[in-house]
């Protein structure tokens, strides 16, 4: 599933084609993803212009002017391409319809905006943009790990008492809103920090020094793009390419990275879900 860094990306990608523009017609080609789509999605849609296309977590919000917010996920699957673009911000050509193109936004520039998801897990919705952040899939959301409400203070106050393994805390996303499994695994590996130690356990002064770090990560991976493993791609098609930076993440066997460190990769399975830790650099 994409983590915050791919969904920046394709928020990004998209900005250009859709803030400031009229949305001329909107196509809604079947009735539900994960989820129904809105009543009338369709008609809401076409005819309002995008006043600001935002991120929150792991979600896109397009606020309109008609005092609506589309809330966008992109689930496993999910992709959100552009093509048709006359300003000739991207390389595609004026898109063809294709299987699995849910929802098709057509802009008055003349852009073709896709939402493609062949599982079906991404979803769609539209909420009253003033009350947008009491919606059931954002209210209980913690800070943005690259906002200003996300410090040391916030990350030594939820983890004090824990006694779930500091990758659960960081996955938990009413601690911190966006990160996913690929990005704790590379934050902790580059804290020196086993993903199984207690959150309340770890020094105050180790989980301070955590905050930089994820910044320093998430900044890294949108710089190229997101990392794209299976489904990702950008709005303009590519790929990401930050899987080529990974340091832990999906390196089961190989060496560690770290200058001096004899370590081997090894995978752990916690909750379910695969962890990747050096035994030597992580304690």
């Amino acid at each position: 599933m994409p983590e915050l860094p791919e969904v920046e990306t394709v928020r990004r990608g998209l900005a250009p084609a859709m803030e400031g523009v009229v949305i001329a017609r909107a196509q809604v080609n079947r009735p539900d993803l994960r989820w129904p789509f809105p009543p009338g999605m369709a008609d809401r849609l076409t005819g309002a212009r995008v006043r600001r296309l935002r991120r929150r977590s792991k979600y896109i919000l397009a606020d309109l002017d008609r005092g609506e917010t589309l809330l966008i996920h992109l689930g496993m699957s999910g992709r959100m391409t552009v093509s048709g673009d006359p300003l000739g911000v991207f390389a595609q050509r004026r898109a063809v319809p294709v299987k699995h193109d849910h929802v098709v936004i057509e802009m008055e520039s003349g852009t073709r905006i896709a939402f493609n998801d062949p599982r079906r897990f991404g979803m769609m919705d539209l909420m009253a943009t003033e009350t947008a952040e009491s919606h059931r899939l954002l209210a209980g959301l913690g800070p943005e790990p690259l906002g200003n409400a996300f410090h040391e203070t916030h990350l030594i106050g939820a983890f004090r008492g824990r006694n779930t393994p500091v990758k659960s805390a960081l996955l938990d996303q009413r601690i911190v809103a966006g990160l996913g499994n690929i990005y704790v695994c590379e934050s902790l590996f580059r804290a020196g920090i086993d993903p199984r130690r207690k959150a309340g356990r770890i020094a105050p002064a180790r989980v301070a020094a955590l905050v930089p770090v994820i910044r320093q990560v998430l900044a890294e991976a949108i710089e190229a793009g997101g990392s794209s493993l299976r489904d990702f791609r950008q709005a303009d098609g590519k790929l990401g390419y930050f899987q080529h930076s990974f340091d832990v993440y999906g390196r089961e066997g190989l060496a560690c990275r770290t200058p001096g460190c004899s370590g081997v990769i090894r995978r752990i399975v916690q909750s379910g879900r695969s962890s990747f830790v050096c035994p030597r650099c992580q304690r």
